[in-house]
């Protein structure tokens, strides 16, 4: 039951409340860039439609199956978005029990820190190497992308793990080491850059995109730390502590 309480409710009710805001968000900015980038793909697929009838025939059965627009492209990205926000959710559940059983207890206003730490994580630290892309975007290799994005998530969390708890406080300045070392090798780049869509379209999906992310990632933070503790009954007297609360006794 503490298991249920403190780590797998939370991550549910906060990931599908977190999952709803973000769909909202993305249909509000996102979704409409990313119907215009496909405009300009579809545009630049009928101006070789001549002459290649015989292969789009051929290639037609063995196209990749994608949602409709419409009701089934929202359904699919709801629970795209929702399924992602849960597993993020459980990340900082986890983080919240393995800090309780230290003696710490987060408030709301220190999971909004650990949402940011998430965004900055997840999102922004990964997009200063591969920005979000539009259909249609030149792009390198993708298996070179996908290395390189694991690679910025693993380093940047363990370099932002160092900086918060590092001991002792001096060896925090060495967390920025990791951070920067993907930046240093350098993320697989096309060799043309841009895309179908023009660069105004582009960078305004980059902008969107990590509003959006960001705005998430800041309620996902403060939800799962407030049903934390919530779900958690977490007792005892607390002193301030700049990632959360202790109860009292230091391990």
């Amino acid at each position: 039951m503490e298991l249920l309480g403190r780590i797998i409710l939370p991550a549910i009710v906060a990931g599908i409340l977190a999952g709803l805001l973000l769909t909202g968000l993305q249909y509000i900015e996102v979704i409409p860039l990313i119907h215009e980038a496909e405009s300009y793909e579809k545009s630049g697929a009928d101006d070789h439609e001549h002459g290649a009838h015989d292969a789009q025939a051929h290639g037609h059965d063995d196209e990749a199956w994608a949602p409709d627009d419409g009701l089934e492209r929202f359904a699919m990205t709801l629970l795209a978005n929702v399924v992602a926000a849960i597993g993020f959710g459980l990340l900082l559940s986890v983080s919240f029990s393995v800090l309780a059983a230290r003696g710490r207890v987060l408030t709301w206003q220190a999971g909004i820190l650990w949402g940011l730490a998430g965004f900055g994580v997840f999102n922004l630290a990964p997009s200063l190497g591969l920005p979000p892309e539009l259909p249609g975007s030149n792009a390198a290799a993708l298996a070179g992308r996908q290395g390189w994005w694991i690679m910025a998530v693993l380093l940047t969390a363990f370099g932002l793990g160092m900086i918060a708890f590092a001991r002792p406080a001096y060896l925090r300045a060495l967390g920025l080491v990791p951070i920067a070392l993907p930046h240093i090798i350098g993320a697989p780049t096309p060799d043309i850059h841009g895309g179908l869509a023009p660069a105004e379209v582009a960078q305004r999906y980059v902008y969107a995109s990590l509003i959006t992310n960001g705005l998430f990632w800041l309620v996902l933070g403060a939800l799962s730390a407030f049903l934390h503790r919530r779900f958690g009954s977490a007792k005892g007297s607390k002193i301030s502590s700049p990632y959360g609360t202790a109860t009292g006794r230091e391990n």
